[in-house]
């Protein structure tokens, strides 16, 4: 493990700390994952249920959990994920990603790039869905 990533791993860790001890957080069922593939440029979005598999290229990605905060469920996400290279044994990624700020910890990966979009949330709290009926 690099000084870099031990680094990025610390801030995470302060800044989840920081946002647990000054909000609650609701454990969601499931979020949105992107994946950038930097050769071919394919940007891919992957909503995913915790413990859903999904695999790109050489990458297996994982959602374990994700959380948002309850007095502002559209505004953050944190998402625990597990990412796997089909060339190694030990996953490349296993740690949390805040959708706010996406290089505070990040893969680090030669080829993708994968960064957590948002949390699932219930309709009632999404406005940005459009809503359903005839609209007459």
């Amino acid at each position: 493990m690099t000084a870099l990533t031990r680094l990025g791993l610390a801030g995470a860790l302060v800044v989840g700390l920081a946002v647990a001890g000054s909000a609650q957080v609701v454990v969601a069922t499931g979020g949105v994952v992107r994946l950038l593939d930097r050769l071919t440029g394919t940007v891919s979005d992957y909503d995913l249920a915790p413990g859903q598999l999904q695999v790109e290229g050489r990458l297996t990605l994982r959602l374990d959990e994700c959380r948002y905060p309850v007095d502002s469920p559209l505004s953050d996400a944190f998402a625990h994920v597990t990412i796997l290279d089909s060339g190694l044994t030990d996953p490349v990624f296993h740690g949390w990603m805040v959708a706010s700020s996406p290089a505070l910890s990040a893969l680090d990966h030669p080829r993708y790039d994968v960064w957590v979009l948002r949390c699932d949330v219930p309709d009632t709290l999404d406005s940005t869905k459009p809503a359903s009926g005839s609209g007459g």
